[in-house]
């Protein structure tokens, strides 16, 4: 089966989806995103992006965390929020991720106690809290 796009294994078989391995340098992010080198130290200090570190402490920028750039940049430009407002949606959207898999997770089990054979539904860790 052929993987997603962007999510293919990269040549050192790590298995981390190409999109969220972090491979630029934070002077490279900051122009692509269109920012200041600061602001992402700022949003990385408020807990808004964490990107990866190198063996020598380097910040190293995935096309996930600037895509998460990007989404910080429209909810502060175009929608007028503060960084405070941008923790709590960031907060809420991981919530509602929350209780996405778990409504997975009770939809799967509905459906498995419907049939006649339990044996033949798979069984999963349950959800964390």
């Amino acid at each position: 089966m052929a993987a997603a796009r962007g999510q293919r294994r990269g040549r050192d078989g790590s298995g981390t989806p190409r999109r969220a391995r972090g491979v630029y340098m934070i002077s490279v992010a900051a122009e692509i995103a269109g920012m200041h080198p600061q602001t992402l130290r700022l949003y990385e200090t408020r807990g808004l992006i964490t990107p990866e570190r190198s063996s020598g402490n380097t910040r190293l920028y995935s096309e996930t965390d600037l895509e998460r750039l990007s989404r910080i940049q429209e909810l502060t430009t175009e929608l007028g929020m503060n960084l405070a407002g941008v923790e709590k949606v960031f907060e809420l959207e991981q919530e509602l991720e929350r209780m996405r898999a778990r409504l997975r997770e009770l939809a799967r089990s509905s459906a498995c106690a419907g049939r006649s054979s339990a044996s033949s539904c798979r069984t999963s860790p349950p959800a964390r809290p």
